[in-house]
């Protein structure tokens, strides 16, 4: 059994990216199994914190065991992951696993972050933890695949086909279309985070706006763009 960890940075195309993977005959996809884990394990103030947190597992080890290493009836999973999430966990299960990175030009990304969190912090952007993991898992002989999302929606079919190969797995022209509205991999938590991609029936451009960075978000953006560059020059190009 294939099992794909999709680690994202917030407020990107990973809810499209899981989307596209639900479309496969081959897939099941879970939506952010560590959520629960993250708020409990902080004190990140996130819409709908109570409720996650009674409606799903939070124990690591459960969730590690019975979810993202679990049985499924299908070849290939693929988990929706928050890279932030990982924290207070044994990581071991990350050599068990395809690991894929999906980054964001951090300045589109902030600036979407501070429409939903009152403060905006490095651990929030996901970043610098994907940097870390990556470097860990490339010194463990692991060869993780980076994807950026600016380049999924600036040729969606090769970008996923790319990455498809990347997996070692056959594309599905059927990955590039969905229906629109909610569905039934949705985390509970889609009522706060995905009305945009609600709306959405493939890789569709976002209007993430344009006004200017505050000062607090200037430094914070500074703090990303380094780690970003890092990933940016390893990612899938879309030609």
């Amino acid at each position: 059994m294939k099992r794909i960890c999709l680690w994202s940075s917030p407020r990107n195309i990973s809810t499209a990216l899981m989307y596209s993977f639900a479309q496969r005959s081959d897939t099941v996809v879970i939506d952010e199994p560590l959520y629960a884990h993250y708020l409990m394990n902080s004190d990140a103030e996130h819409p709908g914190r109570e409720e996650i947190i009674l409606s799903m597992e939070y124990n690591p080890e459960k969730i590690v065991s019975e979810i993202i290493l679990g049985n499924y009836e299908k070849e290939i999973v693929f988990l929706k992951q928050m890279t932030h999430h990982l924290i207070n966990i044994d990581e071991s299960f990350l050599y068990e696993v395809d690991n894929v990175f999906l980054i964001r030009d951090p300045e589109r990304q902030i600036r979407s972050l501070s429409r939903v969190l009152k403060k905006v912090e490095l651990r929030d952007t996901g970043i610098k933890r994907q940097f870390e993991i990556y470097e860990k898992l490339k010194s463990g002989n692991q060869n993780p695949v980076v994807i950026d999302s600016g380049e999924i929606l600036r040729n969606p079919e090769n970008s996923i086909s790319k990455l498809c190969s990347a997996l070692n797995i056959p594309f599905e022209k059927n990955m590039l279309r969905w229906n629109p509205g909610p569905r039934k991999e949705d985390g509970i938590w889609a009522k706060y985070w995905y009305g945009s991609v609600h709306k959405s029936s493939g890789f569709e451009l976002q209007n993430t706006g344009t006004e200017e960075l505050s000062e607090n978000l200037k430094s914070l953006y500074n703090e990303c763009i380094q780690y970003y560059s890092e990933l940016h020059s390893v990612s899938i190009k879309a030609n």
